[in-house]
């Protein structure tokens, strides 16, 4: 149903207009909003008008309406008042608020349209028909996870829904209790920049509108209304992958996850044979603070020695010494392409299994 926010808005506004006073009720006489406070009860008096056959009735100083949308009776209307011009009001707020929920039920028979692509619930025939009928459009598209955690709630959907669902070509929908989705209708956005700027934006206004720390996951371009469950499925790896390789990030790229997809999926017994080649039976103590900080600035710097000293504002000689030191440790020497290659995927698949070890526990 429309939220009763939504109704009372549109009932004030005519109010302003007509100054006539209003009220809408369900069918079954429950009060939903109204322009003035309502004192009687007139639950019995609205049961009664719904299961009749009239459309509209003259009833202890009100006209009533039926609001009849795609053939049932969704509400009952009545203005509070027996002027002439109060007829001509209701029917016209009856109008309006069958408008409104019309396009509301189509709403959500989009996001369930949507959903239902997602999860991969319809032969492609029918989701063309489908398609058709609701008026969505063939068009490029990129599917965004919004991954919340354990605090999602309704004000984190209705800011993503306030940033994106005003405008018909997005759909913002739910299908687990962890995260949003937004598929993004993306034909105007050209550069790939722009695709991770607006990842950012869905980032910072989680942080400073409801303070809420969010990490989003968004999957590759797609045309085809099928391909939206491809992009999907990319959006929650990159998720996934992100969480055991890039950590740090707040928002990644399924296209930008490089050879952390391919880690993430080998099977534990092709890691455990790969790191006990690389490192033997047992894995050095080399993970300090000071080690990991120049391995990981060493990296950065595309092994350029100079550059590193330089950022971590020590002589190239301490470094070098560092460096000949990690090597005797692991047998690598990572001022080399090669060793470096090695080392740093192996540091990745420890990462992996490190990641596996605490899920199962």
């Amino acid at each position: 149903m429309i939220s009763n926010h939504k109704i009372q808005e549109a009932l004030d506004e005519i109010k302003e207009i007509s100054r006539i006073d209003l009220a809408l009720y369900t069918e079954k006489g429950k009060p939903v909003a109204a322009t003035f406070s309502i004192e009687e009860d007139l639950e019995e008096a609205v049961s009664s008008f719904a299961e009749s056959m009239a459309e509209s009735q003259m009833l202890a100083g009100c006209h009533f309406f039926k609001v009849i949308v795609e053939g049932e009776v969704e509400y009952i209307l009545l203005t509070k008042s027996s002027a002439e011009d109060a007829y001509m009001v209701g029917r016209l707020a009856v109008c309006q608020i069958r408008n409104l929920a019309a396009a509301y039920m189509e709403q959500f028979d989009r996001n369930n349209f949507m959903q239902n692509i997602l999860l991969g619930n319809m032969l492609v025939v029918d989701m063309y028909n489908k398609a058709k009928k609701l008026h969505v459009e063939q068009s490029e598209r990129v599917v965004y996870v919004i991954d919340l955690g354990d605090k999602k709630d309704s004000s984190a959907v209705e800011l993503v829904k306030n940033l994106f669902a005003t405008k018909m070509r997005d759909y913002v929908t739910e299908v687990d209790e962890q995260s949003i989705i937004l598929i993004k209708d993306v034909r105007d956005i050209k550069e790939e920049e722009q695709l991770q700027t607006l990842a950012d934006m869905i980032v910072d206004n989680m942080h400073t509108e409801i303070m809420v720390r969010a990490r989003v996951g968004y999957g590759n371009r797609v045309s085809n209304l099928q391909d939206i469950a491809r992009s999907y499925q990319e959006a929650k790896m990159a998720l996934e992958v992100g969480k055991i390789f890039y950590a740090e990030k707040e928002t990644i790229a399924y296209r930008y996850l490089g050879i952390g997809r391919l880690i993430y999926q080998l099977p534990m017994s092709l890691c455990e044979m790969f790191i006990h080649e690389v490192f033997g039976d047992e894995i050095p103590d080399i993970f300090n603070e000071e080690i990991t900080t120049t391995i990981q600035k060493f990296f950065d710097n595309n092994l350029n020695i100079s550059e590193t000293a330089r950022q971590l504002y020590i002589h190239r000689n301490t470094l070098v010494y560092r460096l000949e030191r990690l090597e005797k440790m692991i047998g690598l020497d990572i001022r080399r392409f090669d060793d470096a290659m090695t080392f740093k995927i192996a540091l990745m698949v420890l990462a992996h299994m490190n990641y596996q070890k605490a899920e199962e526990q």
